[in-house]
């Protein structure tokens, strides 16, 4: 079992400027040489009898595991994964990195000690620009609305860059992900039940299942609870597109199930009032120009 810290980063769409500005000028920071970086740091592939991932902050030692390295820049430049273009050969390679903070820093401060290692290890070069592609909207459908408001907790933050801590467990009874600030989400026996999430939340979250990027576009700002059903054929298509979404190298027989399949997602989305348009956005993206596909000596 692993605890991840990780900052979610907003979508960015035409339909939020002052968010496109704020996100375009944080990456444009981001983007400068980092002030810090793990005193020690190791890159290595991760064992493909392994099925640990996740990341363990131990005081001063840092255990990664199990990520891609689209996965590790997403992290060090505070973006969603899809924010980042990578060509699809360093795609599906996982890695796993054991590091060690400098003394007087904290564990607030990994994402940005992470920009060093792809530059470091990866000979990684990437530069920032804007895409319009087409993207999931989520908003609001065909009254009512059904979310329950969660119990109300005064020391969550509802601020989407709040760190959180995620441990994930997986198994042939389906998939449980608690998100830390009692939030969670599990999803098997036919069901989909969240616990405490931000509409963000649920958009990052259904990105993982989906072909397209997906973003809030409804104005809640709430923490809620909900369910909604997904039956077994529909269950099978989610979980292609989240091996998809991981990386994972599929047989050509099984991707062949979603040249019909259409997106679950749609239908049951509208099972709590909400509804998924399709839409083009512009996003701020991070374009990986080269790249090793192994890192160097450690």
């Amino acid at each position: 079992m692993f605890r991840t810290v990780a900052r979610l980063a907003p979508p960015v769409t035409k339909c939020l400027p002052f968010a496109l500005v704020v996100v375009t000028s944080t990456l444009a920071q981001s983007l400068r040489a980092p002030h810090l970086e793990f005193e020690v740091a190791s890159v290595r592939p991760s064992p493909a009898t392994s099925s640990a991932r996740g990341v363990r902050i131990d005081g001063a030692p840092v255990h990664f595991a199990g990520f891609l390295l689209r996965e590790y820049i997403a992290r060090a430049y505070q973006v969603r994964v899809s924010q980042v273009i990578i060509p699809d050969w360093l795609s599906s390679t996982a890695f796993d990195v054991d590091a060690k903070l400098p003394e007087g820093s904290s564990p607030a401060q990994v994402t940005e000690m992470l920009q060093a290692l792809p530059a470091e290890r990866f000979s990684l070069k990437l530069h920032r620009e804007m895409r319009e592609v087409p993207v999931y909207a989520i908003v609001l459908g065909k009254p009512p609305l059904k979310l329950r408001e969660s119990a109300r907790d005064p020391d969550t933050s509802l601020r989407i860059e709040a760190l959180i801590n995620i441990t994930v467990n997986t198994g042939t009874a389906g998939t449980a992900v608690d998100l830390g600030h009692g939030s969670s989400y599990t999803m098997r026996g036919g069901k989909f039940e969240g616990k405490r999430f931000s509409l963000e939340m649920l958009a990052s979250t259904l990105e993982r299942y989906s072909d397209h990027p997906v973003v809030d576009m409804t104005g809640l700002t709430g923490l809620y609870d909900f369910s909604f059903d997904v039956t077994p054929e529909d269950s099978q298509i989610l979980g292609i597109r989240a091996a998809l979404y991981a990386g994972v190298t599929l047989p050509e027989q099984v991707l062949k199930l979603l040249d019909t399949a259409g997106d679950p997602l749609i239908g049951a989305i509208q099972q709590l009032g909400l509804k998924l348009d399709t839409r083009k956005a512009s996003v701020d993206v991070l374009v990986v120009d080269d790249a090793r596909r192994t890192p160097v000596d450690n």
